[in-house]
């Protein structure tokens, strides 16, 4: 047996184990047979990239024929990257489906009272600091010893007297 028959043999068991446990129910194993599959994907592509030569760098004296072919590392190399990217997804989705088994007939409800009660209690100390500010603002006016200005009365009251004049002719349009 050569090098490259053994790495056929173990393309081959690698597939075939993999396809054979992607088809269980379990997602745990279908993620087992995912790697598998994976990683006989990335032995594919060494096997198909040829014989191995020397460094792809073109120097001087260096014949292009015995550089080896840099597209199948590069192949190689993004299959380990989406290969660990769906690894990640999928565990995931085992973490989530086994926290949703852990809840039982819940599901995905969890109750939130506790947190409910805690944003209750911040709108009404919210609502109470609201109305402390109104107070507090009414006294300031009310012990300030400032007189209105009487022509700035006039003026505000001048004006709201226009603009109901106008919503009033809009609305008999």
């Amino acid at each position: 047996m050569t090098a490259s028959l053994t790495l056929v043999v173990l393309m081959a068991v690698l597939f075939g184990a993999g396809i054979s446990i992607m088809l269980e129910r379990s997602l745990t194993r279908v993620l087992i047979g995912f790697l598998l599959v994976g990683n006989a994907v990335n032995i594919l592509i060494y096997l198909m990239s040829g014989t191995p030569g020397l460094a792809p760098i073109l120097n001087e004296g260096v014949d292009p024929g015995e550089i080896s072919d840099p597209l199948p590392q590069a192949f190689v190399l993004t299959a380990i990257v989406i290969n660990l990217g769906i690894t990640a997804f999928m565990l995931a989705l085992i973490y989530r489906s086994w926290w949703l088994a852990q809840l039982g007939a819940k599901g995905d409800l969890i109750d939130d009272e506790e947190e409910e009660a805690q944003d209750a209690e911040e709108a009404a100390v919210l609502i109470r600091s609201s109305a402390d500010d109104d107070r507090a603002i009414q006294e300031i006016i009310d012990a300030s010893d400032e007189e209105p200005d009487e022509d700035l009365e006039s003026e505000a009251s001048a004006r709201d007297a226009g603009e109901r004049d106008r919503d009033d002719e809009q609305v008999r349009r």
